[in-house]
């Protein structure tokens, strides 16, 4: 059987460094992003468009459907948007739910008759350890934990379709978005990277690792659950 994995913001960080895990294992990857990666391949494709925008979504949906028998969609596209209570706006939440939720639920529907059929599926959401909680995170927490509650839901409904539905949680990981937040190399980064129990901040190897147990089609056991990558930071607090 061949596969062919969507991934959402496959353009960089986790999402480029799982679809170049991917295309050495021999998938077909379709990257749905705001910009094309900045690698290519022969069997890397790319849809630009701007997850925020449910039209855009569904557009792009329609296209890679079309094209492509997907086996594999791996959401992880996602952004943080941080704010205190009182900075924090309902337009925060309504926006982060369309990204994190919305649109994967656009895009799994389109995807879903071709699973179906083949009676296999492997559906993944790039989680957050913030979705237990963390200061200045209101939308995205909501957000991030709302992924996993969908993802228990699709879990036990497709289950009996051979498609199973996780979530990979990563805790602070070192992408652009983690330095958007926090300076790179800054005292702020070091002191964070101590108080996580293992002694430092992830890489986005770490995620990927994650995600291919998760992709590996051997693995039909496993479905509706979450797996914590953040260096043992989901078992306390941690406050960035």
């Amino acid at each position: 059987m061949t596969h062919t994995a969507v991934i959402t913001g496959g353009n960089k960080g986790i999402g480029a460094d799982l679809a170049q895990a991917l295309l050495a294992r021999d998938y077909t990857v379709v990257s749905i992003s705001r910009h094309a990666p900045e690698f290519t391949h022969t069997r890397l494709f790319s849809v630009e468009a701007d997850l925020l925008d449910p039209q855009a979504v569904a557009e792009a949906a329609a296209q890679v459907a079309a094209n492509h028998e997907v086996t594999h969609l791996i959401h992880n596209a996602g952004l943080i948007w941080p704010n205190l209570i009182e900075e924090a706006e309902p337009s925060d939440i309504t926006g982060l739910a369309q990204l994190h939720l919305g649109s994967a639920l656009t895009l799994l529907k389109a995807f879903l008759p071709a699973m179906k059929a083949r009676r296999f599926g492997r559906v993944m959401f790039n989680g957050s350890r913030a979705a237990l909680g963390a200061p200045t995170r209101t939308a995205y927490g909501a957000t991030k934990a709302g992924m996993i509650g969908m993802a228990r839901t699709w879990a036990l409904e497709l289950a009996p379709h051979g498609i199973t539905v996780n979530v990979v949680a990563p805790g602070p990981i070192l992408t652009d978005n983690f330095w958007g937040i926090v300076e790179k190399d800054s005292p702020q980064q070091q002191a964070l990277a101590q108080r996580i129990p293992v002694g430092r901040i992830g890489r986005v190897d770490d995620v990927t690792r994650a995600f291919l147990f998760f992709c590996d089609p051997e693995n039909s056991f496993v479905t509706g659950q979450t797996l914590y990558v953040c260096g043992g930071a989901s078992v306390g607090s941690l406050q960035i």
